[in-house]
C-alpha cells in the first residue's frame, strides 16, 4: 500500500522539494499546506497516513498546530521536520504528541525509513539531537516551564509498569512483544493505556518520564 503523506511548511520551495523527493520514492503526497490552519483542515479532510510538520511558521507555529490537532482528536502520526536544534522545540514537540523530530538537513535516503517507523508506531529523534534528548531526560535543560505534577505511577498495572521499563530502554513494540512473549497488538494497547493513565501524548514523553523516575538503564536517540 502506498504511503500517504501531508506536508505542512510555510516555505513553498521546501514543500516543492519535499514533494519531489517523496514522490520519486513512491510516496503519495496527498497535499502540501503553507500554514497550520490549512494543514489542520487537510488532515481532517484527507486523513493521511502521516504528517510532516515544520516548527518555525508565522501565525500558528508547528508546535501549536500539533497541539491543536491532538485537541481535535486527529491521531495521525506527526513527524516534525525543522532546522531548529533548540531544546525547547524538541521538548515542546515531544510533549505535544509528535512521533518524532527530524532535521531538514538529514540525508534524503533516511526520510522514508523514518516515516515507516513512525507509521508502524515507533518514534524517531534525529541523531544530531541525541545530546539534547539526553539533557531533557536528565532534567538539565532550562526550559522555564512549571514543574510537572507527579504522574500516577501507582495506577499502572504490573504489566504496564513492566512495559514502561522497556519503553525507558528505547525498545519498539516488536522488541517488547518478543521479550514478553505477547503480540504487537497487545503491547500497543498497553502503551495506549499507559499514556492515558500518565496523562501523556506520546511514547517518547513516557520514555523520558520513565527514565527520570528510575525505569530502565539505556538512553537512545531512537525510541
Amino acid at each position: 500500500m502506498t504511503m500517504r503523506v501531508l506536508l505542512i511548511d510555510d516555505h513553498a520551495l521546501v514543500r516543492k522539494g519535499m514533494e519531489e523527493l517523496l514522490r520519486s520514492r513512491g510516496v503519495d503526497v496527498v497535499a502540501s499546506a503553507g500554514s497550520g490552519e490549512d494543514g489542520i483542515k487537510a488532515a481532517q479532510e484527507l486523513k493521511p497516513d502521516i504528517i510532516l510538520l515544520d516548527i518555525k511558521m508565522p501565525g500558528m507555529t508547528g508546535i501549536e498546530t500539533l497541539r491543536r490537532m491532538r485537541e481535535l482528536g486527529i491521531a495521525t502520526p506527526v513527524l516534525m521536520l525543522t532546522m531548529s536544534r533548540e531544546d525547547a522545540d524538541l521538548h515542546g514537540a515531544l510533549k505535544g504528541g509528535a512521533q518524532g523530530y527530524l532535521l531538514k538537513d538529514m540525508e534524503p535516503e533516511e526520510l522514508v525509513p523514518a516515516l515507516k517507523v513512525a507509521i508502524s508506531g515507533g518514534n524517531v529523534v534525529a541523531k544530531e539531537m541525541a545530546d539534547t534528548l539526553a539533557r531533557l531526560v536528565q532534567g538539565k535543560s532550562r526550559l522555564n516551564e512549571p514543574a510537572r505534577q507527579p504522574a500516577p505511577i501507582a495506577d499502572l498495572t504490573p504489566r504496564e509498569t513492566e512495559i514502561l521499563s522497556h519503553l525507558a530502554e528505547g525498545q519498539s513494540n516488536k522488541m517488547i512483544a518478543r521479550e514478553l512473549n505477547i503480540t504487537d497488538g497487545t503491547v500497543k494497547l498497553h502503551v495506549k493505556s499507559i499514556l492515558r493513565k500518565l496523562g501523556m501524548r506520546s511514547r517518547v514523553e513516557a520514555a523520558v518520564f520513565a527514565v527520570e523516575n528510575g525505569f530502565g538503564r539505556k538512553r537512545n536517540a531512537t525510541i
